[in-house]
């Protein structure tokens, strides 16, 4: 029994093994030693002043109270039609579409939603680190499989594929929600419209629902398609569809995204959502609906960061990285271990903590999306800067 009145009690905590992120700690030791920060995924230009004069119209014009707890009607028939468009899934915009306080938040909701205790959750790792701690809360039990590491000839990893074979011994009876990403990150890997029909197959005589992770949609490359669950009636009758206007139009500071799901699941989801952020910003929501009638805003955006992407991934030529496939999202992943340097020999973690404070750049080991740290010698950089933040990081990369 506590005797000291200014002694805080004791309790369990919901989330024992979660310490800082390794998004924290990067960005931490960048801005301590004054390296580039290509490590946290975020935007170092700002958005278009556009969207921010919707944002000020909305404002200006009193638009700042309550909006309705589903999200402005303008915004959610703007999702509806652009899903519509671009994927030919028609979603009720009033019974299927919820504006969310970003992709995160989305996740979390989806997972309480329909999550219960020991039901089973797969998740394909290298995994955004969200997803096993937004199951554990719910009391779920993680079955993690791993994503293929491909080989070169030398044993060093140099590309991604979908693990077939452990997903189909993972998916079972007890299994309730599996969770794909596509595009991924941090690999950059996306899903074609067969991996989606295999995906079908697996789960058809089960009752297992799919949450599809998206947020990267608009930043697909080289004549890629981005294949959504949308895109599958099958699937989409049974999946939650994440997306985020953070990542689209370079506001990730305003944490705004949404959920697109079945009339029934929907029904649940925002159950749960009206107690957990209840609604979301009022006028962003109002500017983002105006901003989305112009599909250009989303449509350029492929070639935007394509050409950043080339641009980041010829200076590294000029290095000793050897660079992974990059097909998709706003990450360019390299295997570090052929650098003729002794800090090759060097862990993930280690190395990006050495390039951070040593060389000026910082980086994320992939070894950190894994819930016990797979090290293959690949690190992640995230491109979506200024070419002139890119040049810099690239002449202090050149020097290994």
């Amino acid at each position: 029994m506590n005797q000291n009145p200014l002694l805080t009690p004791a309790f369990p905590s919901r989330l024992p093994k979660v310490g800082t992120t390794v998004f924290t700690v990067m960005s931490a030791l960048a801005t301590e030693h004054q390296a580039i920060n290509l490590g946290q995924g975020f935007p170092d230009f700002p958005c278009d002043r556009e969207l921010i004069s919707q944002v000020n119209s909305a404002m200006l014009s009193d638009q700042n109270q309550y909006p309705p707890m589903i999200g402005v009607a303008e915004l959610r028939h703007g999702v509806s039609k652009k899903i519509s468009t671009l994927y030919g899934h028609d979603y009720d915009p009033d019974t299927e579409i919820t504006i969310t306080a970003g992709g995160t938040q989305g996740i979390l909701t989806a997972i309480l939603s329909c999550v219960g205790a020991g039901d089973e959750v797969v998740i394909i790792e290298p995994a955004y680190d969200s997803y096993r701690p937004s199951i554990e809360m719910a009391s779920g039990k993680v079955i993690a499989v791993s994503l293929i590491a491909n080989r070169d000839d030398q044993g060093r990893v140099n590309s991604y594929s979908i693990p077939w074979d452990d997903l189909t011994k993972a998916v079972n009876p007890k299994t309730r929600l599996v969770i794909i990403n596509t595009p991924h990150n941090p690999t950059g890997m996306i899903w074609q419209k067969t991996d989606l029909d295999r995906l079908a197959n697996l789960v058809r005589d089960t009752n297992a629902l799919i949450l599809s992770d998206e947020v990267y949609e608009h930043m697909v490359y080289d004549g890629h398609q981005h294949a959504s669950i949308a895109s599958h009636p099958e699937l989409a009758a049974r999946s939650f569809l994440i997306s985020s206007f953070g990542k689209t139009y370079h506001v990730t500071g305003w944490k705004v995204g949404y959920v697109a799901a079945p009339a029934a699941m929907m029904a649940e989801f925002r159950k749960i959502h009206q107690f957990n952020v209840f609604t979301v910003n009022t006028p962003m929501q109002y500017g983002l609906a105006k901003y989305l009638e112009n599909a250009e805003h989303y449509l350029g955006l492929s070639s935007f960061y394509q050409a950043k992407r080339d641009f980041f991934s010829k200076g590294l030529t000029q290095t000793g990285f050897e660079l992974l496939p990059a097909p998709a999202t706003y990450f360019q992943c390299v295997n570090y271990t052929n650098l003729q340097i002794p800090q090759a020999k060097m862990g993930e973690a280690d190395f990006c903590s050495w390039l951070t404070t040593k060389i000026g750049v910082a980086a994320i080991p992939v070894s950190a999306f894994y819930a016990h740290p797979v090290e293959s010698g690949v690190i992640r950089f995230c491109f979506a800067k200024k070419e002139e933040t890119l040049s810099k990081a690239l002449e202090r990369l050149q020097t290994l």
